[in-house]
């Protein structure tokens, strides 16, 4: 019987928010105002750190990684999903669902790997500073930013292919607004069982073992942060280090909040809320933060904009 049920699929349809029209609009609006504030904003990080030669630093150039890393993991689903609020066309391709998944994996994968090698940037920062520059060279910074980037690729691209080799029943409507793996394999006519349990090795890879990662760096940190004599010293030292935590805590607390939550609730929509936060939310948050809170950033933007108004006079 199930194989009477199976179909060739060529394309799905985004469910998205069971909202009424007057509220899609003004989600609508409030999507493409974070969207662009989140390019906008993450664009100007790797703008000031390329044309400021003092952010040259190891730091800086993981954080111009992590801004490109968050203009890329947004713009996978945000645009797809605002031309579906604006159109009403809400059909995916089945190749263009399997690229969006891929590519979502794949940022997610990186974002929790930059956070890691940013957090033993700080740790040999603020730890073992005598050596910091010989062990944080030029080299290890691109090999650990290169690692960053293409360590989740082909784990990611073999989750991706057994998800979408999997035969499909009769209805192609995905109850998110993105082509997330869970939704998905709910559409299948076949035991996915093995799916299941491979999600569960690559969240734990490549989220659980870089978060214990981070653990270790800032227990050792905040060790060696303690035994400074002056309240100053431990002040400046901390600081270095805030900017990343507050990003840290973001990421993973949207994304314990979303896996974690209990699945039993009245708000139909609540879960895919929480999605949308930890899609968009934390990417657009990046730039003010590290802006804000840091000084070399607001240094740094300062001195270029001075710059250009005197080259503009």
């Amino acid at each position: 019987m199930m194989n009477l049920n199976r179909t060739v699929v060529t394309e799905f349809l985004l469910l998205g928010f069971s909202t009424s029209p007057e509220r899609q609009v003004l989600l609508f609006v409030a999507l493409l105002a974070i969207y662009l504030v989140t390019v906008v904003g993450n664009l100007l990080i790797i703008l000031v750190i390329l044309v400021d030669p003092a952010l040259h630093t190891s730091m800086y150039f993981f954080l111009s990684n992590l801004s490109a890393l968050e203009v890329g993991y947004t713009s996978v689903t945000v645009p797809k999903m605002l031309v579906s609020l604006i159109s009403g066309d809400k059909r995916i391709s089945f190749a263009g669902c399997a690229m969006q998944m891929c590519f979502f994996l794949c940022f997610g994968s990186t974002e929790s790997s930059f956070l890691a090698t940013m957090a033993y940037d700080r740790y040999v920062a603020i730890c073992k500073p005598l050596c910091y520059p010989m062990i944080m060279n030029k080299k290890v910074c691109v090999l650990l930013a290169a690692t960053s980037w293409t360590i989740g690729i082909p784990a990611q691209l073999v989750q991706t292919g057994l998800v979408f080799t999997l035969p499909f029943c009769s209805s192609k409507e995905i109850n998110h607004f993105f082509c997330d793996p869970a939704p998905l394999l709910l559409l299948a006519c076949a035991d996915t069982s093995m799916n299941e349990t491979l999600t569960y090795i690559m969240v734990t890879f490549f989220g659980m073992v870089p978060f214990a990662l981070i653990l270790l760096s800032y227990i050792r940190i905040i060790a060696t942060i303690l035994m400074m004599p002056s309240a100053e010293g431990k002040r400046k030292t901390f600081s270095t280090c805030s900017s990343h935590l507050i990003v840290v805590a973001l990421f993973y607390g949207s994304g314990i909040l979303l896996y974690l939550r209990p699945r039993s609730s009245g708000f139909p929509d609540g879960g895919k809320l929480l999605s949308l936060f930890y899609t968009v939310l934390p990417a657009m948050l990046n730039p003010f933060i590290y802006s804000l809170r840091n000084r070399d950033i607001q240094t740094a933007l300062k001195r270029n904009m001075t710059r250009s108004q005197f080259f503009l006079a």
